[in-house]
């Protein structure tokens, strides 16, 4: 079975994902760009492919995106079972996905995920033209599928499949228990008895503005850790302004000093006003954390139940943020993290894997 894969990046994840799919089916991945712009170079040094791999020549128009003609010697030719296109947002996803439409090609179209909007305007007319006629369309979740029939997308044609950044041996068998978290926290200087890590970039989108609110009506025993980013001058500000002594703004780690933050840690927040999935998350849970996020979040809207494996709550509700957080912490057993590990053992990309390779089998042309 020969497949093609049209994508913006080398994310580490796809790299794996791809890796393992190779395994299985003969597998070329066109890349829009080396890297994304936004991410720090480390993300994606030393990855290493066992699949044809083919950067594009073209010119750069946004973070991850790109023009370039080049995927036209690829496709044109009709010679794949499968060409899956990952979005439909840049110049070179509509031109390839415009080419197939005009020579009768067949595509599909996958995601991370996606949230339906009102379905007016310019954009939103080119997105129907786009996805409609689909041959199948990689949805990771029930707002995803929504998004799809918004767009004209047919419910047959519309496939699940679990979205992860996890290897299986990245998921812990049972929860960190408190001896070994207690010796990872020293190595970190940690000295709080009860820890809660968020992770990402300083932008407004992440909602750790809401995160430092919350943080000021939850008990200044309690570490915070933001890890991943260098913060502005608007969020120190902040920190110094509600006087958050327990706040800690932690730089980018590498996968295993990261890992060492989540073992660490009690509960995992995600205060996001909008994450079309949230990988974070996984790997969250992965470690065997509850978590807290919003209702902006589909990640969490798949994987989370309220009082099993953490809460929801609303994007800016800092009140609601601070009571998710001391419910969570109150909890006096494990059963929230064995939850969380109970659910992203089927969130793997292994399962990926074998979740694509049953949907190519089952609507191979």
């Amino acid at each position: 079975m020969k497949v093609l894969f049209l994508t913006n990046v080398p994310s580490p994840y796809r790299v794996n994902f791809f890796n393992l799919l190779a395994k299985q089916c003969k597998l070329t991945v066109l890349y829009e760009k080396s890297r994304s712009d936004e991410r720090d170079a480390k993300w994606t040094s030393n990855i290493d492919s066992d699949y044809e791999t083919v950067f594009l020549k073209g010119k750069s128009t946004a973070a991850d995106k790109a023009i370039s003609f080049g995927f036209l010697p690829f496709i044109k030719r009709n010679k794949y079972d499968y060409i899956i296109i990952c979005g439909v947002s840049s110049p070179t996803e509509i031109l390839a996905i415009t080419w197939c439409k005009l020579n009768k090609i067949p595509y599909c179209i996958e995601g991370d995920g996606a949230f339906p909007s009102n379905g007016r305007g310019f954009k939103e007319s080119l997105k129907r033209f786009l996805i409609k006629d689909a041959a199948l369309c990689f949805s990771t979740c029930k707002m995803h599928d929504e998004y799809y029939l918004q767009y004209g997308a047919k419910a047959e044609n519309i496939v699940r499949y679990p979205f992860s950044s996890l290897l299986k041996k990245d998921v812990l068998s049972e929860p960190i228990s408190l001896p070994e978290k207690n010796e990872i926290r020293k190595e970190l200087n940690i000295t709080e008895d009860k820890v809660i890590i968020s992770v990402g970039q300083f932008i407004h989108r992440k909602g750790f503005d809401v995160l430092l609110k919350a943080a000021s009506q939850i008990s200044d025993m309690y570490g915070v850790y933001i890890v991943g980013g260098v913060p502005t001058d608007e969020y120190l500000s902040e920190k110094e302004r509600l006087n958050l002594k327990n706040v800690n703004f932690i730089g980018f780690k590498e996968k295993n000093d990261l890992m060492k933050y989540f073992k660490a840690a009690d509960v995992f927040l995600l205060p996001t006003r909008e994450d079309i999935w949230g990988l974070v998350i996984n790997e969250a849970m992965a470690n065997g954390l509850p978590v807290i996020t919003t209702r902006r979040c589909n990640a969490g809207l798949e994987l989370i139940s309220d009082g099993v494996n953490g809460y929801l709550v609303d994007v800016g509700d800092e009140k609601g943020l601070a009571e998710a957080i001391n419910k969570v912490l109150d909890v006096v057993d494990d059963s929230m993290q064995k939850a969380s590990l109970s659910v992203i053992e089927n969130y793997t990309i292994e399962s990926m894997v074998e979740r694509h390779m049953e949907i190519f089998k089952e609507y191979v042309k």
